[in-house]
């Protein structure tokens, strides 16, 4: 069961990065002609990630209940972050650590207080 749990939490997050991936593609397809090839590209690959992502969710949803799913999505927040700094050069301020800091607490303590319900069930 426990390896099932593990398993589970790499998967969403690693569904949170291609999730995350989306806001990224359409930045850089922004920039390109209206009904250009290169803006259906980049629009069909923000449909392949938010498909792939679909399906993934609906696997992590088997697996956690939706409140600790959805409340780990807030990650998705820290992704932006670090997407924003390497590929746009946006700056990373101390605000912007400090919430990051917080949405990764509140992660954390949301998670383990699930598992904690758990154990205390059995």
């Amino acid at each position: 069961m426990k390896n099932r749990k593990t398993a589970g939490y790499v998967l969403m997050h690693i569904l949170f990065l291609i999730y995350s991936l989306t806001s990224v593609i359409s930045r850089k397809t922004g920039a390109y002609e209206l009904f250009s090839l290169e803006f259906f590209v980049g629009y069909g690959l923000v449909f392949l990630c938010l498909g792939i992502y679909a399906l993934g969710w609906q696997q992590v949803l088997k697996i956690f209940p939706l409140a600790q799913a959805y409340t780990n999505k807030a990650i998705v927040v820290i992704w932006g972050i670090l997407w924003g700094r390497l590929l746009f050069g946006e700056e990373i301020t101390a605000a912007k650590l400090i919430g990051a800091g917080l949405i990764v607490c509140g992660v954390i303590l949301f998670a383990s207080e699930g598992e904690k319900r758990e154990e205390a069930g059995r």
